[in-house]
C-alpha cells in the first residue's frame, strides 16, 4: 500500500513492490513453512486446481471510484500453539504469514497495489481468539493519495480479542499526502482477559509538501463497555489543526496503547521528551480500564517511533 501513480481501477500498479525486493527477502527470510497466504491450505477432497480459483464470494470490486476490499486475519489455538485458519486476501491486502516468535503468530500485510486512493473502500478485519497470541505488522508506509476523484477513500480496521487471547497491531507509518482525504478507524472489541498493543503513526505530508485531509478515529471496547473514544483530523479544512495546541509545527504525529489486565488507573502521567523543538510524548493512564496511552509528537518519523518505544518501556515497567 506504497505510493505509485495510479493506473486505471482495473489495471493499478503494484504498490512499489515486485519479486525480489528487500521487502519480500525480509519476509522470506522470517517466515516459516508455511502455505501460500493467498489462499487458504488446501483442504482434502478438494481438487487443486480448484483453489487457484477466485472464490466466488471474493469480496473486492474494481470500481470506476475506488476498490472496495476486505481482508481477513483469524488466529486461534489448538491446545498446543496458536495457529492461522484464516488468511483472506483482498484488493491491495496480500497477507504473508512470518515466523512464529516466542509462540505468537505473525502476520505481514503487504502492499498489492497502490492504495487508498480517492474512493477506495478498504477494511481489515482481525482476530485473535481464545487463548491465541498474534502479532500483525505492514510490510511498508502506506500512503494516502488522491488518485483519480476527490472522493474520499476510508479505511477501517476491526480488532477483536477473545478471552486470554494476546494482539499487536504494530504496522508502519500513514503518509498523507497533497489533495488526498483518508477516513481511517479503529474498532476494537476486548474480552476482560484480553491483551492488546496498539500503535499508529502518521506523516502529514512528504518533504517539502502539505498534507492532504486526514481524519482518524480509535473506538475501544472492554468487556462491552467503552473504553476509549477518540477522534482526530489534520489538514485543511480542519481549523488550528498544526497550532501550538495540537501539531506545534511538528509533521509526525502518533500513539501507542496498551491494554493489559496487570494495569492499574492509579499509574502516574508521565512526560517522555524534553526537547519541544525535536518532539516529546505524554504516557497517561486510562480513567475506565487496565490501560495506557501514549501520545507523542515529533519533527522525523524515526523521533517519533523512539518516543513510542520509549513510552511502550514504561508501560511495562508499570506493568511489571
Amino acid at each position: 500500500m506504497t505510493g505509485a501513480t495510479q493506473l486505471p481501477a482495473t489495471t493499478r500498479a503494484p504498490a512499489g513492490h515486485r519479486p525480489g525486493t528487500a521487502a519480500e527477502d525480509e519476509a522470506d527470510n522470517g517466515r516459516a513453512d508455511e502455505t501460500p497466504s493467498a489462499v487458504q491450505a488446501h483442504t482434502p477432497g478438494t481438487h487443486p486446481s480448484a483453489q487457484s480459483r477466485p472464490p466466488e464470494d471474493h469480496t473486492s470490486v474494481l470500481h470506476p471510484t475506488g476498490v472496495h476490499a476486505t481482508a481477513r486475519i483469524r488466529a486461534a489455538h489448538n491446545g498446543r500453539t496458536t495457529t492461522l485458519p484464516l488468511l483472506h486476501n483482498d484488493g491491495p491486502f496480500h497477507l504473508r504469514r512470518l515466523r512464529a516468535r516466542a509462540g505468537r503468530a505473525r502476520v505481514s500485510v503487504i502492499g498489492a497495489m497502490s492504495a487508498p486512493l480517492g474512493g477506495d473502500r478498504l477494511e481489515l478485519d482481525i482476530a485473535a481468539e481464545a487463548r491465541s497470541e498474534l502479532e500483525v505488522t505492514t510490510a511498508a508506509a502506506t500512503i494516502a493519495l488522491r488518485g483519480s476523484t476527490t472522493a474520499p477513500a476510508t479505511y477501517d480496521v476491526r480488532l477483536t480479542v477473545g478471552e486470554n487471547a494476546s494482539l499487536n497491531w504494530l504496522p508502519q507509518p500513514l503518509i498523507s499526502t497533497r489533495g488526498s482525504t483518508l477516513h481511517q478507524s479503529y474498532t476494537v472489541e476486548l474480552a476482560s482477559t484480553s491483551r492488546l498493543l496498539l500503535r499508529e503513526e502518521q506523516l502529514l505530508g512528504r518533504t517539502a509538501e502539505p498534507p492532504g485531509h486526514l481524519s482518524t478515529r480509535l473506538t475501544v471496547r472492554r468487556d462491552g463497555q467503552l473504553l476509549l473514544d477518540q477522534h482526530t483530523t489534520y489538514g485543511d479544512p480542519a481549523p488550528a489543526w498544526d497550532g501550538p495546541a495540537v501539531l506545534g509545527g511538528h509533521r509526525a504525529t502518533g500513539q501507542l496503547l496498551a491494554v493489559y489486565p496487570e494495569l492499574t488507573a492509579d499509574q502516574k502521567p508521565c512526560v517522555i521528551g524534553d526537547d519541544p523543538v525535536e518532539g516529546c510524548a505524554v504516557l497517561t493512564p486510562l480513567a475506565n480500564g487496565p490501560g495506557m496511552l501514549a501520545t507523542a509528537v515529533a519533527h522525523t518519523p524515526a523521533h517519533l517511533r523512539r518516543l513510542l518505544d520509549t513510552a511502550l518501556a514504561h508501560a511495562l515497567i508499570a506493568q511489571a
